[in-house]
């Protein structure tokens, strides 16, 4: 069976809907709090490189809102990068990893096509 892993901040309203709906269906993972746990550079990068940065990067979010316009522009990969990991709220969540798969956001339709329970 492969390691299902959930990334995200705890106190995250759809991260807390992205847990029930993986603990309904029986589905075991590991969750790690990245404001609490930190994350990996290395890790991220290969996120980026997977997904890409846009996908990831949350612009919606307050943390985004509260950076100054000179931070916001001129964004490229290493950048985003940067500002991921100096702002780990700026994370879209939850990002599930599950082997060589990688899925960023939560709905339950979306949980339901993958291929974990």
């Amino acid at each position: 069976m492969t390691l299902v892993e959930l990334f995200g901040i705890a106190n995250c309203d759809t991260m807390k809907k992205a847990r029930r709906w993986l603990d309904a269906e029986g589905v075991a993972y590991r969750f790690h709090d990245y404001r609490k746990e930190g994350l990996d550079r290395r890790m991220l990068a290969a996120w980026v490189e997977r997904v890409g940065w846009e996908v990831l990067l949350n612009k919606r979010g307050t943390t985004w809102r509260k950076l100054s316009d000179a931070e916001r522009a001129d964004l490229d990969t290493e950048k985003a990068i940067t500002l991921m990991l100096a702002h780990p709220a700026m994370i879209k969540r939850p990002v599930l990893v599950m082997g060589d798969a990688i899925e960023v956001g939560y709905s339950p339709e979306q949980y339901g096509q993958l291929q974990i329970s």
